[in-house]
């Protein structure tokens, strides 16, 4: 132990997990992955840079095969130069051995006849290099095509797992997961026509992140918290996912979701459930996501009377963002110039329970703001009795807690202490946990984490199917207000890129500009 180390241990009196060694990594079987839409931008941007980490850090089964499959005229060396551009330089493995990994199968998507083509060659991979027949298919894909390519994956025989020489068969789907309660009934409904509940992985890259992932461990590992964390103590809760980028080139899928779809049913929805649920039984994948459930259950319907009493709308006009001129919505490549699309939303929640009764939850998220942000904050009451009064006068600062998810990683308890002096003067003062100086795993990329608990067929960061159900009931009533509400415009507040959002979102949470600034 360094100098350093030893005067912060008895600074702060810590004491040692008991955790014995580190956690060995987890047994992985032989598996084919195979990729639809490899030659897109996401397979190339994100989840071959990915898998090539993987690999380099020895997480990946010592047998494996990627097999990449797009409409894309590509043969096998083609195809591997061509992901070959995206890898990351890495002093641990070279790519050239990654890259024998890789094969490439060509396949129309709404073509059934291309399938038993594509089933036929995982076998010859199979045998190849030895794995025993477990398939992993990732839809890197357009949304639209999963049930095109889950239905055709089922009727080729390529769904069934646990029989002949087949091990396991495991979907992967990104967000969204339709467009509203009932596409997304009608999505499941289809998916369940092959594949089973266990075999479909909803992917929400949000719940990768190592910071979200800490908002339990620091809940429940900890007693310190779960006495106060309830209406008693707490005065509201705040979840902001603020983006400083603006549509950049998904115009075409933006102006048909939003922010509401876009944000709100996926990653807003679980950060609120990681803040509001229980404590689970064990933390496993079922319990886990039980506890969730509950909280999406106990969501107050949207008051529909009350119309925009509790949700703000804005769009981005032209702006400044990091001192660079940018344009506003309507002048983004491949938006309608009247568009009443919102890219802003503030919507305040109340979940009906006994832990969170009268509790508001302001959840927020929007595009083209000052700068990239998530993060929560826990705003606890303030004291019920003002014993400094008659010394300070006015009112105290009450105790805030801040969970930083990105960028600033981190976790903040603000307090109220005395200035050292002979006047009685207080001074809120913070208590800081940074958790990029902790180090540790080498799986740094939500991506990777994802992929991993996918080969691994742990669920616990995925959305299960009544969880989604949930959340649209949740969320339509609101889309279609938003939607066809007949003074829509008069409803979407406008605010210049660079900026925090509309200033009608101060109406629902006085403090949020201030908060922000």
């Amino acid at each position: 132990m360094s100098d350093k180390t030893a005067e912060l241990c008895v600074q702060a009196e810590v004491q040692p997990c008991p955790m014995g060694d580190a956690p060995r990594a987890r047994a992985l079987a032989p598996c084919v992955i195979v990729v639809f839409g490899a030659s897109g931008d996401l397979a190339k941007r994100k989840l071959f840079p990915a898998l090539f980490h993987l690999f380099a850090a020895g997480h990946l089964p010592e047998r494996f095969a990627i097999v990449g499959v797009s409409r894309a005229d590509f043969d096998r060396h083609g195809f591997q130069t061509h992901i070959s551009k995206a890898l990351p330089g890495n002093q641990d493995a070279q790519p050239e051995e990654f890259l024998k990994r890789i094969f490439y199968h060509p396949l129309t998507y709404d073509q059934g006849r291309d399938y038993p083509a594509l089933a036929d060659r995982l076998k010859d991979i199979d045998v190849s290099m030895g794995v025993p027949g477990n398939r992993l298919f990732y839809l890197a894909v357009p949304p639209q095509l999963y049930p095109v390519i889950a239905e055709n994956l089922g009727a080729s025989g390529l769904s069934g797992e646990g029989f002949g020489d087949r091990g396991w068969s495991r979907i992967v789907l990104e967000k969204p997961f339709g467009r509203d309660l009932d596409s997304a009934v009608e999505l499941n409904g289809l998916l369940h026509r092959h594949f089973e509940e266990h075999q479909i992985f909803r992917i929400d890259h949000y719940l990768a992140k190592e910071t979200v992932q800490n908002v339990l461990t620091f809940r429940f590992a900890n007693t310190i918290f779960e006495p106060v964390w309830n209406r008693n103590f707490i005065d509201y809760v705040s979840i902001t996912a603020a983006e400083s980028l603006g549509v950049e080139k998904r115009a075409g899928y933006y102006e048909q979701a939003g922010v509401l779809r876009d944000m709100f049913q996926n990653h807003m929805m679980q950060l609120l459930s990681l803040v509001a649920m229980d404590p689970p039984a064990r933390y496993v994948d079922e319990p886990v996501r039980d506890e969730k459930i509950k909280v999406f259950r106990s969501l107050r319907p949207f008051e529909l009377q009350g119309e925009f009493r509790d949700l703000a709308l804005g769009q981005y006009t032209t702006g400044a963002v990091q001192k660079q001129t940018v344009p506003g919505y309507r002048e983004e490549e491949g938006v309608d110039p009247q568009s009443l699309t919102p890219t802003f939303a503030m919507l305040r929640a109340y979940i009906d329970n006994w832990r969170w009764q009268g509790v508001p939850f302001y959840i927020s998220s929007g595009k083209r703001l000052a700068r990239k942000l998530t993060r929560i904050v826990i705003q606890f009451k303030a004291v019920p009795h003002a014993v400094f009064r008659h010394i300070l006068g006015g009112s105290i600062p009450s105790n805030r807690l801040l969970l930083g998810i990105y960028p600033d990683e981190e976790i903040n308890l603000s307090f109220q202490a005395k200035l050292p002096g002979m006047d009685s003067v207080l001074r809120t003062v913070t208590m800081r946990f940074d958790y990029n100086q902790q180090g540790g795993s080498t799986i740094k990329d939500a991506y990777e984490k994802v992929l991993l608990d996918c080969l691994v067929g742990d669920q616990m960061l995925f959305w299960r199917q009544d969880a989604v159900k949930r959340c649209w009931a949740y969320l339509t009533p609101i889309l279609e207000l938003c939607e066809s509400c007949g003074e829509r415009e008069k409803h979407l507040h406008f605010y210049p890129a660079g900026t925090w959002g509309p200033a009608e979102a101060g109406r629902i949470y006085a403090d949020y500009l201030a908060d922000h600034a």
